[in-house]
């Protein structure tokens, strides 16, 4: 069972490659979006490289929830998630920082939940239980 030092080392390298970051970029709170530049097309590549990297299987949606924000969701309500949104984001990303997102919960905060270490807490939980 890898250590949390370990899993970060691979997270890290793992974002560095797929992103064309500098090491010192990659740090625990840097935002995959926001600070690490990643677009939407980078979460696949990023999933399928932990899945080889760690000899396991990540589910689709299950690292980075998919159609949270859809308009039809009941979720998002006048550029905000509701609070039904913010339930649903603790239920499928218990390894997220929701509560940050929960004091300023514009829609556009929720790429702030993936984060470098929402990547290691949830690859901690799978690998280690």
């Amino acid at each position: 069972m890898p250590s949390t030092e370990e899993i970060f080392e691979q997270v890290r390298e793992t974002l560095i490659d797929a992103l064309g970051v500098d090491d010192d970029e990659v740090t625990p709170e840097a935002t995959l979006v926001g600070d690490l530049g990643a677009e939407s097309i980078d979460f696949l590549d990023i999933v399928f490289r932990l899945e080889k990297t760690f000899e396991i299987k990540i589910p689709r949606g299950e690292l980075f929830p998919e159609n949270l924000a859809a308009a039809d969701s009941g979720f998002i309500q006048d550029g905000k998630v509701t609070e039904a949104g913010l339930a649903e984001l603790r239920s499928k990303m218990p390894h997220a920082n929701v509560d940050a997102l929960a004091a300023n919960p514009k829609v556009e905060n929720i790429q702030n939940l993936f984060t470098v270490d929402m990547i290691c807490r949830f690859l901690d939980n799978k690998l280690n239980g």
